[in-house]
């Protein structure tokens, strides 16, 4: 059992609890509002196809983008008669005009810039889903939070690089649906029992595309071979953090602050097969898991509905057949990101918020073949130890512009390491 008075690494302690088990009938006259950021990207696409199977239960009121893919942002405006659509990138607000007018959606409000994405978050439907890769979705974030909305979670750089300034913002209970699949899978694992009956959380990574290789086989990694995830469609930076174990160190921290549970009571555990999601081990011994094929719209589904379970959404495991599932110890010597988030979050929510920044700027540098792939998260422990005093002096927080400057040190300095290695 959990000693919580022990607890001195913990800085928040949210209300993420599934909803009171006596579930409400699944007949029972329910819909919901939807707004969601980064519609065109692989959560907020699997997001509408979603809400597609059930029209019945879900209006889209608002979208907003990156702005990379103004015909799909288009088209899903028209497609869900949608009345506001934001873009991040201003300069792409002509071509969306452009292509709204081409849909036939003349009638759509289109506003541009981050405020417009942070406002679209604010306008209180009843459900955000927060899609967007990055630190930069904390703002929205917070946003449908302080207008009352359910905010259902796949943006982890909010918990990670938000750090209290998050769950400050979380004025009513229950607000936080996890939309990540790990986070799911303990999210519901957790109506098993109660929170002082938690010993540990197991988090299940699927070992990328590089599982059983030694640090000396990865030198020559190309961006198409770590691109080359085993399970998961997702973005490019996501699938990077994947093949790296880096997206593992930050469901770590993100786990143990949306579920208060500290960092030593959290286990990663490698299961190629991807199809256990995570589990909860109880202090009588007992272990839950959710089980599923990997498919992200179950998670998206229940982030949207919850309480309530939608039918037609993924596939169950088909039971007649044979499988197997294995589960192996992490290799922290190939690949040390997990160790290294797990030294921030005890650290301070500063250090997090730099390991963040500082990775995201070393994959886009990986990316653009900048930096060789050993280099992504050497950059970031080489960031981490030039400002660790810094970070030090000031654990927490004051505001986001605070958080916002310390990022844009941290990737200046990551820039600078990595244009050395060069």
């Amino acid at each position: 059992m959990l000693d919580h008075n022990a607890q001195n690494t913990r800085i928040m302690t949210p209300s993420t609890n599934f909803p009171d088990p006596t579930l409400p009938n699944e007949n029972d006259d329910w819909h919901r509002t939807v707004v969601i950021l980064g519609s065109t990207g692989s959560i907020g696409t699997q997001g509408l196809d979603v809400i597609a199977r059930h029209p019945e239960r879900f209006d889209v009121v608002a979208l907003a983008a990156g702005g990379a893919h103004v015909d799909l942002l288009a088209s899903q405006a028209a497609r869900f008669h949608v009345r506001h659509v934001a873009v991040h990138n201003e300069s792409a607000l002509p071509a969306l005009r452009e292509a709204l007018a081409r849909e036939g959606a003349t009638d759509v409000e289109v506003t541009a810039g981050h405020q417009a994405v942070i406002d679209i978050a604010g306008i209180g439907a009843d459900v955000v889903l927060n899609g967007i890769t990055g630190s930069i979705g904390l703002e929205p974030s917070i946003a449908a939070l302080q207008a009352g909305s359910q905010l259902a979670l796949a943006n982890k750089e909010s918990v990670v690089a938000g750090g209290h300034l998050l769950f400050d913002a979380q004025i009513r209970a229950k607000q936080i649906n996890p939309v990540d699949s790990e986070h799911s899978a303990i999210w519901q694992s957790l109506r098993s029992g109660t929170h002082g009956e938690v010993e540990r959380l197991v988090v299940t990574a699927s070992g990328g595309p590089f599982r059983g290789r030694h640090r000396s086989e990865l030198a020559d990694v190309t961006p198409e071979q770590a691109l080359n995830h085993p399970t998961w469609n997702m973005g490019p930076v996501v699938t990077i953090n994947s093949s790296t174990l880096m997206n593992k160190g930050l469901e770590v921290i993100e786990a143990s602050r949306l579920f208060d549970v500290p960092p030593d009571h959290i286990s990663v555990t490698v299961h190629p097969q991807s199809i256990v999601h995570s589990m909860v081990e109880f202090r009588d011994g007992a272990t839950i898991s959710q089980a599923s094929p990997p498919d992200m719209r179950l998670p998206i589904a229940l982030g949207l509905s919850a309480p309530y379970r939608l039918g037609n959404v993924a596939k169950p495991c088909d039971w007649t057949q044979a499988a197997q599932w294995t589960f192996e110890p992490l290799d922290d010597e190939t690949f040390p990101a997990v160790s290294l988030a797990r030294h921030c979050l005890a650290a301070s929510e500063k250090h997090t918020a730099v390991l963040n920044a500082a990775n995201e700027q070393a994959v886009h540098a990986f990316l653009e073949r900048r930096l060789p792939y050993l280099g992504i998260v050497d950059t970031v422990r080489e960031v981490l130890d030039e400002m660790d005093t810094e970070l030090r002096s000031a654990p927490l927080f004051e505001s986001v512009e605070e958080m916002s400057r310390l990022e844009e040190t941290a990737r200046r300095l990551a820039d600078h390491l990595i244009d050395n290695k060069s």
